[in-house]
């Protein structure tokens, strides 16, 4: 099958009024509305943090406070505020993470208590009813992701003016550590498979370590389909069709120390799935 003509290129972007670096401060307490099942616990931040980080967790009790006690190292905790999705896990991630919000504070911490595992698609679009911040980050929370690289997004998104910016491990000085053989071809052999039928425009369409203006989420998220691991995929895809404007940050991704990988033959053949259903309509 050859490569589809229509190209996209991640420097493209067009004048948009919806594409603001400050969203319009909220008036009124924000709410979650995407599933019945979804309660924040009490305390959603002071709404005076730039960033908003949101972590979907299940089975992370032990790499959860090291991913916090990472934040506290290398960001400013008045700058950001950490929503923590949280599907009942049952090794007791969810106390875990309301002993964290207890130590360092509902203006830091918010946990999102959900009654089941509703799906990673599910997750950021209940915790980004929360957001009152004109920036959001998404990323892993099994240290696979390491906040050293943030403010690294942080300058290239204010040095370029773009829209969104996207780790990469496959340009820019970016790299895969821990590993096998197995994996690491998966993993190219995925993105070349995407690139050849999408032709994105940008080097780790699979890619899940991200920062957005919260302006571009709110428009695109209603648009996706797609469930699992191809709902960042399809982000990507639908943000770049739009017309707006993204650059690339090289990360190096550490496979996770604790606990076990949620990637599987059924994933697998979600993504080749999505992937095809991606090519048919975008």
């Amino acid at each position: 099958m050859p490569p589809r003509s229509k190209s996209r290129s991640r420097s493209t972007s067009r004048s948009r009024g919806a594409r603001s670096k400050s969203p319009a401060k909220a008036t009124k307490k924000a709410s979650v509305t995407s599933t019945k099942k979804s309660k924040p616990k009490v305390g959603l931040g002071s709404g005076k943090a730039e960033y908003t980080i949101i972590l979907p967790v299940y089975n992370e009790r032990e790499n959860l406070p090291i991913m916090i006690h990472l934040f506290s190292q290398y960001l400013s905790l008045t700058d950001y505020h950490v929503i923590i999705v949280e599907d009942n896990s049952p090794d007791g991630t969810r106390e875990v993470a309301k002993q964290l919000q207890n130590s360092y504070g509902a203006d830091f911490i918010t946990v999102l208590e959900r009654e089941g595992k509703l799906g990673l698609g599910s997750a950021y679009l209940s915790a980004l009813h929360l957001v009152k911040s004109p920036f959001v980050i998404l990323m892993d929370a099994d240290l696979s992701h390491h906040p050293k690289f943030i403010p690294k997004f942080v300058s290239k998104m204010s040095e370029s003016g773009c829209d969104v910016v996207t780790g990469t491990r496959y340009r820019d000085g970016g790299g895969v550590a821990g590993w096998d053989t197995r994996r690491k071809v998966m993993s190219k052999g995925a993105n070349f498979l995407a690139d050849f039928l999408l032709s994105p425009g940008v080097s780790d369409l699979t890619g899940s370590f991200r920062l957005y203006k919260t302006p571009v989420l709110r428009e695109i998220f209603p648009l996706i389909v797609s469930k699992g691991y191809v709902f960042q995929m399809e982000v990507m895809v639908r943000i770049i069709d739009a017309g707006y404007k993204v650059e690339e940050v090289g990360i190096s991704f550490v496979d996770r120390i604790y606990g076990e990988s949620k990637l599987g033959a059924g994933e697998v053949i979600g993504y080749l799935k999505g992937l095809l259903n991606l090519f048919l309509t975008t």
